[in-house]
Formats: structure tokens, C-alpha cells, sequence
């Protein structure tokens, strides 16, 4: 499934218009840091006075996603002062949409997390009814779920297309992809998160 599309079925999943040439504007615009950074509806985790932020780019039909999510959880439960921004951009098969929409509306009942971490724990690649069952296994209402889907529907189809652009002009490949603080890496294990967050720290110290 290509990013053409992805960006089709996320249109069709939320019922709504096609994004028109997002890709295209993000490369001839450059690179928002900002935006990337601190968009105020992209799920924030870990410390969020941390003082490194590790931008995360998911997918959660991605088994290396899956493996390195276990990794950085590890180290950022040790470390306590990062920062951790969720990018879910979901290019690999449509029930990645799927699985995205939900995740994102579950922060409207404070689920977040919950849905991300039932999802990132469930192997394989995803069937609908596989989405649905892990998010109810993780304490979810359906219901709610549901109806904050139906109301806030247009914004989060509006940050998944953003997060599309954010990826498209800064030339990423392919999932998971992770920038910590000045650097970008792709699938880490317990090391190479630690070290690339010791360089980040001593980056921003100007060592």
C-alpha cells in the first residue's frame, strides 16, 4: 500500500474529502520543527517536562514498531525525564487507519495509551475485529469510543493527514522511525535507545 494509497483510505475511512497535494506543500514549505514537536493534538507520553523529546512515527501494523516499543518503554521508565510524541501514521495496510482512528479517539476519554500500548501488544498484522477486541481488553468503552469518533471525526482525520505531511518533508521511508532530540534512527533495542539519548543530552549541552 503506498502513501497515495493510505491518504485514499484514510479520506474514505473518515468519510470525507481527499487530501490535496499535502506532500507536495510539505516539501515545498521545508520542515515545521515546531509543528513536529508540539502539535497540540498529536498524544504526548512519558515526562512531558522531559528534557528530551523523542518524536515517535508508528505504525500499528509494524512488527518492528511492535519490538522497539518495548525497548523504549524500558528506557524511558528508567531514565524519567524524556519526553515521547506520538506520530501515528499508518501507511502500511488499511486496518492501519482503522487502528489509528481509534487510538486517537480514545484520548477523548483519557485512553490514549491504554490503546496504544493494547495494540502494540497484539502480534501480527491487524483484522478489524482484532483492533476492536484489544482496545475493549484494555478497559475502553466501546460506546464512547464510538460516539467521540462520530463528533471529533474531522480532527483527527486533520492530524493524521498532518502527521502524513510531517513525514513527507522530512523524507521518511518507512516505520518505526524515531527522532531523538537532533538525530533520526529507525528500530533501536534497550542500547541503542540509551545511547542515542545520552548523544541527544550531550547535543543539546553543546558537548
Amino acid at each position: 500500500m503506498n502513501r497515495r494509497d493510505v491518504l485514499s483510505a484514510i479520506s474514505v475511512a473518515a468519510a470525507t474529502g481527499v487530501l490535496a497535494g499535502a506532500a507536495r506543500f510539505a516539501h515545498a514549505a521545508g520542515v515545521d520543527v515546531n509543528a513536529i514537536l508540539n502539535d497540540p493534538d498529536a498524544p504526548v507520553g512519558g515526562n512531558p517536562e522531559g528534557d528530551v523529546t523523542i518524536v515517535a512515527f508508528l505504525d500499528y501494523n509494524c512488527p518492528f514498531c511492535k519490538t522497539s516499543a518495548v525497548e523504549l518503554a524500558r528506557v524511558m521508565k528508567e531514565d524519567g525525564k524524556i519526553r515521547l510524541v506520538y506520530k501515528d501514521w499508518p501507511v502500511i495496510a488499511e486496518t492501519s487507519v482503522y487502528a489509528a482512528q481509534l487510538a486517537l479517539a480514545a484520548t477523548y476519554q483519557g485512553g490514549y495509551q491504554k490503546a496504544h500500548d493494547a495494540l502494540m501488544a497484539t502480534r501480527g498484522k491487524l483484522s478489524k475485529e482484532q483492533i476492536s477486541a484489544a482496545i475493549k481488553g484494555a478497559g475502553l468503552d466501546l460506546a464512547r469510543l464510538q460516539a467521540d469518533l462520530d463528533a471529533h471525526g474531522d480532527k483527527i482525520l486533520a492530524l493524521l493527514k498532518r502527521t502524513m505531511a510531517q513525514a513527507d518533508s522530512l523524507g521518511l521511508q518507512g516505520t518505526p522511525t524515531y527522532l531523538v532530540g537532533p538525530f533520526r534512527t529507525s528500530t533501536l533495542d534497550y542500547k541503542g535507545f540509551k545511547q542515542v539519548v545520552s548523544d541527544a543530552r550531550k547535543k543539546q549541552a553543546g558537548q
